[in-house]
């Protein structure tokens, strides 16, 4: 059985752009990511992908899942790990944490000529300044510092991120460092980039903000964050992170905002410090310019009411359980339709609210772009026993 739900549809998709978006919200649970068959022009680098942060949607990739040395990009999900931590209240920002030996560069050859917060042993830093020397100073040894605090130790540390690779989704990614440092076995890709970067802003507001910061000064040394598109005037970018070494070449994850849309732009295998930043600024401008994110539904919103047969009710409403989004090319959103089919011929109580009762296909022009859970959004209890005795003859009749 399906119904039409175009008129209703047509009305939401054609809002402008981004308008009643939250613009933290994420996709619906179990609504697959459109990729769309379009590259952007004149990417110089051995990978890429362009995210839509509310869809998930990739709007232009270049080998996206290709493996390849995260270098420090390794160091988001080293953040992930311990804003997961923060959400369990394992620890707290405020948490007062003792340097150990092995932080200490002096003391580890193998962070000789690497980015540093420069701690040294027996330093007491608190879980919040070793974050911002993760992020803005890229410090190796504020890495080894927090897995330590976190999991006991480097190894422990590196399971967990493991670990959430595996609940993440994170098909072609692993790590053997908490820093990024070349190690046989870490590879990771730009499109599971541009997932966990997704996870990492749809996070804790509070730990998000330090990727925006521009200066860290600690034991009166002053670095500037490696990510120049910090101080672009035409893009309001707030993140994430760079990463490079000799094997990796220049890698850069970037996030703008414009309005309240959210784009995150992938780059990896760049040619130089300026020249990934000059790739991710065409991806952002690029995708700004050529795409539109539309708000479809909302959480919870009712878009059909359908008859239910054997319970306390006539009808049931029937919609998203999830706000959903969509990415579209611009100027394309009055092409957009959309129709819910249902799984069987007819609804029968008892119905749980949340129960899969169908799905929703977006279509552009036939093409099926989404498929969306149509879900109960209110319970239906079995009627009584005489209702239930009438339903059943008028369906033998």
């Amino acid at each position: 059985m399906k119904r039409s739900v175009l008129s209703m549809l047509c009305g939401v998709l054609m809002i402008t752009a981004g308008q009643g978006m939250a613009a933290d919200a994420p996709t619906a649970a179990g609504v697959a990511p459109v990729a769309f068959p379009v590259v952007a022009p004149g990417i110089d680098a051995a990978s890429f992908v362009l995210m839509d942060y509310a869809t998930g949607d990739i709007l232009a990739q270049g080998n996206q899942d290709e493996r390849r040395n995260p270098a420090s990009l390794t160091k988001l999900m080293t953040g992930y790990v311990v804003d997961r931590a923060l959400d369990q209240h394992k620890i707290t920002l405020d948490d007062v944490v003792t340097v150990g030996k092995d932080a200490w560069a002096a003391g580890n050859p193998v962070f000789a000529g690497s980015s540093l917060m420069f701690l040294k042993p027996g330093d007491r830093v608190t879980v919040r300044d070793l974050s911002r020397g993760i992020i803005i100073d890229s410090g190796n040894d504020a890495c080894v510092a927090m897995a330590d605090y976190v999991a006991g130790s480097q190894p422990a540390f590196v399971d967990l991120m493991n670990q959430y690779v595996t609940r993440l989704g994170l098909k072609d990614t692993h790590f053997e460092t908490v820093h990024g440092l070349d190690a046989p076995g870490q590879y990771t890709t730009a499109h599971d980039l541009a997932v966990l970067s997704r996870a990492i802003i749809h996070g804790e507001p509070e730990e998000y903000h330090m990727y925006s910061e521009k200066t860290l000064t600690y034991n009166n040394i002053t670095q500037n964050n490696r990510n120049g598109l910090l101080w672009d005037k035409n893009l309001n970018v707030d993140g994430l992170k760079t990463g490079h070494t000799e094997s990796a070449g220049f890698n850069i994850i970037a996030s703008a905002t414009e309005g309240q849309r959210r784009l995150i732009a992938v780059v990896m295998g760049g040619k130089s410090p300026k020249g990934r930043e000059e790739q991710a600024r065409k991806l952002l401008t690029w995708g700004f310019r050529e795409f539109a994110t539309l708000p479809v539904f909302k959480a919870g919103q009712n878009i059909a009411s359908e008859p239910v047969w054997y319970g306390d009710t006539d009808k049931v409403k029937l919609g998203s359980a999830d706000a959903v989004f969509l990415s579209v090319p611009a100027g394309d959103s009055d092409k957009i339709k959309a129709q819910y089919v249902l799984n069987s011929p007819q609804l029968e109580a008892p119905l749980q609210k949340g129960q899969a009762v169908g799905k929703i296909n977006i279509v552009d022009q036939g093409k099926v772009l989404k498929s969306i859970p149509l879900v109960v959004l209110e319970p239906v209890k079995q009627g009584s026993l005489f209702s239930r005795a009438v339903d059943y003859i008028k369906l033998k009749i």
